[in-house]
């Protein structure tokens, strides 16, 4: 592997800051870009490739599922190899994931590269905090790792300009078409679409280039050379190398550091910027105006983790923490009840939907008949169907709007819902481990209807109210927890466990974000909005709590006085 260069100790700082920053506009580009893409996404490949709802759920969590599965054996390949190559290895795989997702010709390439986006994305999750904390001196450390989650910003941004960009060209494009014959039309917007999703991520291979070429310049951490013997250290007073794993020293920092994670994902704060315009528009806003919103939400998101950077090395964590995650508070409550006023004038017609079944499914469109039959007037304002259906364990979720002027229809058929068993999943299956349903119990189960609600489209200005509440969100989770949970990875373990302790610590935080992903679509159809948006206020809550009473504040402290702090009562 190339050496790292010779050079002065500012040329050194400002360089190694430079190469974090990258790993961070990657985290947020695998975070942010699919926002921008699922939309293309399930216009075409729902069509071609007979994507579900609940398919459509994985491809989006496919990056946090692919975080978690690397957040087990990160700390382990940093400790084998080093901080530095194990973050040229995390580069390459951004880089490969790339062309694997945009060439995609099915379901099976494009979740195998999701995946394998989310695999890079975890090893930069924990190895660029834990280098940085090893590198930077405590005056520093908090504006380092401020200056990752800002790079991060900065890739959600990034991710929201390419897809505003491309929302444009299809907007364009079908513009053009709309002088073309039917076929040809909906061949030519359907073909832009699909052109459409594909550019996003073909974009997002130069930044993966610079980050894995620029690692093989960066100075290995004094750290690690020190516990392999290539470097003197300090000994931490009262540290020694016989304590148990399980004294107060190391178990009450690692399940702070667990406990201020996993809420940190619990607020939602993942899916709501992947399903961002989804959301937007089911608040009553149109496709260009939520693509908008969504570029106004990163551009303010960088702006506010700005501030954070110039606060965290003054008013500490804590207090950064503590506003933070009351600003989340109120942001979602506040979005739950404007998503709860309008589904309360939401009525159940699950009986009306399920008198239209046919042929063991449902085939339906929202045009003046079917609004009639299910008790609306087609002459009023514009209606909203959602309909929850299932075979068996198998589960989806569809909507149709009836102001759409293609009127598509909504189908449900046992084909396109229940899928095959893998090989993986039926070797998981035998060992009574696989919690994703069986396809054998699908088989002959019969259709059913478990929910359907229509109700009135909301007003544009609905949107925008849901949009401001939803920046309030955002700013908050980027003042406080946005830039301070990277610090509480790096800055609580102490340095016996750090690697392996930021790895778990990750994996329990990934977790939790990828069970909220894979769940957030069929949660919306069966309870709406409100129900996560509600949740994410409750956790929130405890966030808040847990920041207030448990969290101790590291500010200007160095890595082994952290340590020390933990261990002093037990040396009582």
């Amino acid at each position: 592997m190339t050496a790292a260069l010779p050079r002065s100790p500012a040329w050194s700082t400002r360089y190694l800051l430079f190469i974090a920053g990258m790993g961070g506009l990657l985290y947020g580009i695998d975070v942010g870009i699919i926002a921008g893409a699922l939309p293309y996404l399930e216009s075409t490949a729902a069509l071609a490739w007979k994507l579900n709802a609940q398919q459509l759920s994985f491809v989006v969590a496919a990056v946090l599922l692919g975080s978690v599965l690397s957040s087990l054996f990160a700390g382990l390949l940093a400790d084998f190899i080093g901080r530095r190559p194990a973050m040229v290895v995390s580069g390459a795989l951004f880089v490969a994931s790339i062309p694997l997702i945009a060439l995609a010709d099915g379901y099976v390439a494009l979740l195998c590269g999701r995946l394998l986006q989310g695999v890079s994305g975890g090893l930069i999750g924990v190895i660029v905090p834990l280098y940085l904390a090893e590198c930077l001196p405590a005056d520093r450390r908090g504006r380092g790792a401020a200056l990752f989650q800002l790079l991060l910003t900065v890739g959600l941004v990034a991710a929201a300009v390419i897809g505003l960009v491309q929302a444009r060209s299809v907007q364009v494009a079908t513009e053009a078409a709309a002088v073309l014959p039917d076929a040809a039309r909906a061949a030519a917007v359907l073909a832009a679409k699909d052109h459409a999703w594909r550019g996003i991520f073909w974009m997002c291979l130069t930044p993966g280039v610079v980050f894995t070429l620029g690692c093989l310049l960066l100075a290995e951490s004094p750290r690690w050379l020190a516990q392999r013997g290539k470097r003197k250290a300090t000994p931490m007073p009262g540290a020694r190398a016989t304590d148990p794993l399980l004294s107060r020293r190391y178990v009450l920092p690692f399940l702070l550091a667990c406990l201020i994670l996993a809420c940190n994902q619990a607020t939602g704060i993942n899916s709501v910027l992947a399903y961002v315009v989804n959301i937007l528009n089911r608040a009553g806003l149109s496709g260009a105006s939520a693509n908008l919103a969504d570029v106004l939400l990163k551009v303010l998101n960088a702006l506010m983790t700005i501030v954070a950077v110039l606060l965290v090395d003054r008013k500490g964590r804590r207090f950064l923490l503590m506003v933070g995650t009351a600003g989340i508070v109120v942001a979602l409550l506040t979005v739950g009840l404007l998503f709860r006023a309008n589904e309360i004038r939401q009525r159940d017609v699950s009986a009306q939907v399920t008198a239209q079944a046919r042929d063991d499914g449902l085939a339906l469109r929202l045009d003046a008949p079917t609004l009639r039959a299910l008790g609306a007037d087609p002459a009023g304002p514009p209606q909203v169907l959602m309909v929850a259906y299932a075979y068996g364990p198998f589960t989806n979720v569809a909507s149709i709007r009836s102001d759409d002027p293609a009127l598509p229809r909504l189908d449900a058929r046992r084909a396109d819902t229940v899928q095959p068993d893998s090989v993986i999943g039926a070797a998981f299956r035998r060992l009574h481990l696989n919690p994703f349903p069986d396809p054998a119990a699908a088989a002959t189960a019969p259709f059913a209807i478990e929910a359907a609600r229509l109700g009135p489209l909301p007003t544009a200005g609905h949107g925008w109210l849901v949009a401001a509440a939803i920046c309030l969100f955002v700013a908050s989770f980027a003042i406080g927890p946005g830039v301070c949970v990277w610090l509480a990875l790096s800055e609580l373990m102490p340095t016996r466990i750090r690697s392996n302790g930021m790895s778990i610590a990750l994996l329990i935080n990934q977790f939790v974000s990828t069970s909220i992903a894979a769940v957030f679509l069929p949660t919306v159809g069966r309870h709406g909005y409100s129900t996560i948006f509600f949740f994410g206020a409750a956790c929130t809550v405890v966030y808040f709590l847990a920041s207030a009473f448990l969290l101790p504040e590291t500010r200007g402290k160095t890595l082994e006085e952290i340590d020390a702090f933990f261990a002093r009562p037990a040396a009582k």
